[in-house]
């Protein structure tokens, strides 16, 4: 299985979101999966690719061009992807993926994140989108996300295109065992 984890690239963190990426990345690589990240040489993607490939999985990075132009990119990945922009990285790792994991981040990762769910509920991606909200990181965005439903810019049933998680353990079951959902019947939609 590829999973798509999208997570911070700062250094300034947190040790508890360090141990988390890792745990993840260690689960993935045990059970032989994929990590499919941005390829970053630090932060939290470094720490999620490193701990897959030393748990006996392979870690993919997609990344674009300028990026490895400022040497940006980790260079010990088992394969990298290089695109043009930003938007086709996003594209490309939705595409490389059998579901995604969404660590604590910064707005590049809150970006990748809506972009996710917007594909989701257009019926573009039909697999599993797993928040990880560790210690309530989170809860502030899941609220505007609820209230987006409550003031109907969104149809309640979208509330079902991502699943949240509290752990690592937690978000790899869900990842793992949640199936392909298809969102396209825009019957369901309306209000």
């Amino acid at each position: 299985m590829n999973v798509a984890v999208y997570c911070a690239s700062s250094t300034k963190i947190d040790a508890k979101y360090y141990r988390l990426a890792g745990d993840v990345g260690r689960l993935l690589g045990e059970k032989r999966h994929t990590v499919v990240n941005g390829a970053g040489n630090m932060g939290l993607m470094a720490a999620t690719a490193n701990a897959c490939m030393e748990a006996g999985g392979e870690a993919v990075g997609v990344i674009p061009r300028f990026m490895i132009d400022e040497g940006w990119h980790h260079t010990g990945m088992t394969r990298l992807e290089v695109t043009e922009t930003m938007a086709a990285r996003k594209q490309l790792m939705a595409d490389l993926s059998d579901g995604a994991i969404v660590l604590p981040g910064g707005v590049g990762t809150i970006d990748e994140l809506s972009e996710l769910l917007c594909l989701k509920q257009l019926g573009l991606y039909s697999h599993p989108i797993v928040v990880v909200n560790l210690d309530g990181y989170y809860d502030p965005l899941l609220e505007q996300l609820r209230r987006t439903i409550d003031e109907r810019f969104m149809n309640p049933w979208y509330a079902t295109i991502w699943t949240v998680a509290t752990s690592a353990e937690e978000a790899v079951r869900i990842v793992e065992t949640e199936g392909n959902q298809d969102y396209s019947d825009r019957r369901k939609c309306k209000f």
